[in-house]
């Protein structure tokens, strides 16, 4: 039987397009009948469809920077002010559209990789083969499954939740589900992917037990906050970081000695050890290259498409340091001439942080997208066991000293318990570090969402930057759900 897509429910049957067509553009991961599925080979070959799904250069996933785009809302990035960015301002302004063409990048991504582990997770108990591997693979799909799921609700909220593999018309009907129901799935998925996958990656690509831990970690962080509330998760959230902390070497993960090394980003390095999970980029397949360095963080002057930028007050607030030196690029131009960014065509700073080794001006690279760091994990930590039982101990200190005296001017001084501040204090002082440690890498959206703090940052934006276009509510904190499903199946809009 033909096993395709969640995106079948958008343009495909809008415009009456055969299923013939998809899969013929891509049938990595879905055509798969029951005896392929019964061997190891088929069944990898199942869950390498569902990575697909997270990394394809143009069309969706995480190879590309609409992820970039969908989190513009935050406090540290911005756009171009007119160009052709129309779909990357509707996110700094709060205007987004059913038919945005970068939300629904991702948004057709993730089902698709879901769709995918769905076919792993559904059949792996007829599969012949070694049971330790096959184990592996499935702890892999559940990870995956999750994973997507994760940034699902976090964008769009209420979600179709789909456990099939196969097309059936019953997805056509299919109904919205809360928050609460997506959050008890990504929770089940990754207590799964913990226990069935390995202390080591089998790649660089691959979660391993550690990342399974550190996700978990930071969904119950997010649990703790909007919309849910529930906040018994912080002290989950600090226990499952701290068995990451406490496992790192076993990991494989590690806090690099300085932050420029982190970000040398060499196309001839497959990644370091501070990525817990990281989409790899290839330059040797089909649409399997890495769109998000290079080309849309370069300024024109550069040859760069001006695509995000950095916000200038949060440049201006950024502490002074190796931290902030290695985040902005400040002076730009090809040649022995360089301009500062006062006087460039945007008149903003751009993020260092996305240029390829020998500021090489490309759109395709063989760069992995880290999707979480070490350091995120030290900070889910410090946070989380601020804002749960007993407050921040020695150890939360600690790991919020390890990442923020790293990135700080030299003599900077260590937080200590003894500097009297609150455990509420201590936790706004971890969430502006994270916002400094992984500026521009798609986490502030996030912590500003779940402490609802989204029109508070926005309050506070440089009259010189893009403004929101009307007064920012809750149901700005998601995202409507794409045109192209909401058209076909009406009861995506209730």
């Amino acid at each position: 039987m033909k096993k395709l897509t969640i995106l079948l429910l958008s343009g495909l049957l809008l415009t009456g397009a055969g299923c013939s067509d998809y899969l013929d553009e891509d049938t990595t991961g879905l055509l798969y009948g029951p005896n392929v599925l019964s061997t190891q080979d088929g069944l990898e070959s199942a869950l390498t469809g569902a990575y697909k799904g997270l990394a394809n250069q143009w069309t969706y996933g995480f190879l590309h920077p609409s992820a970039n785009a969908a989190v513009l809302g935050a406090d540290d990035v911005t756009t171009h002010p007119a160009s052709n960015k129309a779909d990357w301002r509707e996110f700094d302004q709060f205007n987004v559209s059913t038919t945005n063409q970068r939300s629904n990048a991702v948004y057709n991504g993730c089902y698709k990789a879901i769709q995918g582990a769905n076919n792993v997770i559904n059949n792996y108990q007829k599969t012949v083969g070694t049971k330790a591997t096959i184990d592996i693979i499935v702890g892999e799909a559940h990870f995956i499954r999750a994973f997507s799921y994760y940034w699902l609700t976090r964008f769009w909220g209420n979600i179709p939740l789909i456990m099939a593999g196969e097309y059936s018309d019953d997805l056509l009907t299919v109904k919205k589900s809360t928050p609460q129901e997506v959050y008890d799935l990504i929770v089940a998925d990754l207590k799964v992917a913990e226990t069935n996958l390995p202390n080591a990656k089998r790649d660089p690509g691959r979660p391993n037990k550690g990342s399974a831990k550190a996700f978990l970690a930071d969904v119950y962080l997010t649990m703790a906050g909007w919309p849910l509330k529930q906040t018994d998760k912080y002290d989950l959230a600090a226990a499952k970081a701290k068995e990451v902390i406490d496992n790192a070497a076993a990991y494989g993960f590690e806090l690099l000695p300085t932050f420029a090394a982190v970000f040398e980003n060499d196309p001839a390095s497959p990644g370091t050890k501070e990525a817990v999970f990281q989409i790899s980029g290839y330059l040797g397949g089909s649409g399997t290259a890495n769109a998000t360095y290079g080309n849309t963080t370069m300024p024109g002057e550069e040859g760069g498409w001006d695509d995000m930028f950095a916000e200038l007050n949060f440049f201006r607030d950024f502490p002074a340091g190796p931290r902030k030196d290695a985040t902005f690029r400040t002076e730009f131009g090809l040649g022995a001439t360089k301009i500062p960014w006062q006087n460039s065509l945007t008149k903003h700073p751009y993020y260092q942080k996305w240029y390829i080794k020998g500021n090489i001006v490309t759109s395709s690279i063989s760069l992995p997208s880290v999707m979480m760091r070490y350091p995120h994990v030290l900070t889910i930590y410090a946070e989380a066991k601020a804002r749960g039982t007993g407050g921040p101990d020695q150890a939360a200190y600690d790991a919020l000293n390890k990442v923020r005296l790293r990135g700080r001017a030299a003599g900077t001084k260590a937080l200590t318990p003894g500097d009297g501040l609150t455990a509420a204090q201590f936790a706004d002082e971890v969430v502006q570090e994270r916002a400094w440690e992984f500026a521009c890498e798609r986490t502030r959206w996030f912590d500003l969402v779940r402490l609802e703090k989204v029109e508070e940052a926005n309050a506070r934006k440089s009259a010189d930057d893009l403004q929101p276009i009307k007064p920012i509510v809750k149901a700005n904190y998601w995202f409507p759900l794409p045109y192209t499903d909401t058209s076909i199946n009406p009861n995506l809009n209730q």
